[in-house]
């Protein structure tokens, strides 16, 4: 009895976790992951080992804070003090369009390629804003969540399937002529810097998991433990660093020594992966690789339209409503207004710089990392701090655990600065 009441409080506390899945199992894992794999072969595993066990805490730290204070960390922000909610509203201001750019534009190449309708254009990605628009407004938590478990599965098993007949059939051969290239060139380590941006996914992108908490507690009026929470999101980021080394080794023995490349373009990229797969596991797979590659991207994109929504609406309240009517405070018709910001700076993004897909991806990547130790250190100092219980705070080994991430996230962005600009 007692087991029946555990599975069912745990299935109205899932939600938040797969929502952060979806969000990182997006360009980080089937542009950059298979990127790294085509390019360095398994070379780049043990940096995307690294990012996504450095940063663990960090995002940890979202639905840790949000179960222990019933308040998402972006109010946490705000208890620091003023500049520090102003800073991450700039931060989220200065990103969102980059970011959800480059996952609109790679969302729409699949799009196009999974129903044959290139000859639509920049038409395919009005569809598909319109539609991520329109679903979030209708339903907002709700519907995402419910749609996000469906498409879940799909991704989940899709993709699964797709890494299971690659190492069936074994890895493509490589050209007699074909060198290894050095991960140690500044070329190289600025690539890497881009992957470990996104890796699992931004640092920035952790007060999403405390905002989804949050949303879920509401929805379904039940507060879990905190070890419910923290059960959650685990299963999510568990899942998200495996297909993470799926989509390396899906990389690595598709193109790695072939001779070829993916294209910049989104629709000729989307094409070309899928094609190369196609080619390289039988023509019979095409429909399961199509399915895969779209709704791993769909699912991104829906909820990082959704996480920035929340995050400028959550934000603006705190910054621009007074202090005794901020702290409880939602607006659906901000929300709204900020949905539609979302939408509309994203795509004048595509617009004009769509056909720069990769840079664009190492751009917003890139920036993504810049910022992140600075998230960092604050998420860590707002759960040790005495916003939360002495027994929801982390323990030893996960406190030793954010040290050491915020000296690695340190590390690599002065890294960057330094063969980037000097």
């Amino acid at each position: 009895m007692r087991e029946k009441k555990n599975a069912s409080n745990f299935l109205k506390t899932l939600g938040p976790g797969i929502l952060f899945a979806s969000t990182a199992i997006g360009v980080s894992h089937l542009v950059q992951s298979t990127r790294a794999g085509a390019d360095f072969g398994f070379s780049l595993i043990p940096f995307v080992l690294a990012a996504n066990i450095f940063k663990y805490p960090f995002f940890e730290f979202g639905s840790r804070y949000a179960n222990a204070t019933g308040t998402s960390i972006i109010d946490g922000y705000k208890r620091i003090g003023k500049w520090m909610i102003w800073l991450y509203f700039l931060i989220t201001i200065g990103s969102m369009f980059f970011v959800c750019g480059a996952v609109g534009a790679v969302t729409s190449g699949f799009l196009q390629n999974l129903f044959g309708i290139s000859s639509w254009g920049i038409w395919a990605t009005v569809c598909l804003f319109g539609f991520c628009t329109s679903i979030l407004i209708a339903g907002k938590y709700s519907l995402l969540d419910s749609m996000t478990k469906i498409i879940g599965v799909v991704l989940v098993l899709s993709t699964l399937l797709a890494f299971c007949l690659a190492l069936m059939k074994g890895a493509a051969p490589m050209k007699a002529d074909f060198i290894p290239p050095s991960i140690w060139t500044d070329q190289s380590m600025l690539f890497i810097v881009a992957l470990m941006g996104w890796m699992p996914t931004a640092v920035d992108m952790s007060a999403w998991s405390s905002l989804w908490t949050i949303a879920r507690i509401k929805q379904t009026g039940y507060k879990p433990t905190m070890k419910e929470t923290l059960a959650d999101f685990n299963f999510g980021y568990i899942v998200s660093a495996v297909l993470a080394i799926c989509f390396v080794t899906l990389g690595a023995y598709v193109l790695f020594g072939t001779g070829q490349s993916l294209p910049e373009a989104p629709a000729a990229f989307a094409s070309d992966v899928v094609g190369l797969f196609t080619a390289f596991i039988g023509d019979w797979s095409y429909i399961i690789i199509a399915i895969a590659g779209f709704s791993i991207m769909f699912g991104t994109c829906i909820t990082v339209f959704d996480g920035y929504a929340r995050s400028i609406e959550r934000s603006a309240i705190l910054l621009f409503q007074k202090e005794e009517k901020s702290e409880k405070s939602e607006s659906n018709n901000l929300y709204m207004a900020s949905l539609l910001l979302v939408a509309l700076g994203s795509f004048g993004i595509i617009f004009f710089f769509g056909r720069q897909m990769k840079n664009l991806v190492d751009l917003a990547t890139t920036m993504s990392f810049l910022i992140a130790p600075v998230i960092a250190v604050v998420n860590y100092r707002l759960v040790t701090g005495s916003d939360v219980e002495k027994e929801d705070q982390p323990k030893l080994w996960l406190k030793i655990l954010s040290w050491l991430g915020i000296i690695f996230l340190t590390g690599f962005a002065i890294y960057y600065v330094k063969i980037r600009f000097f």
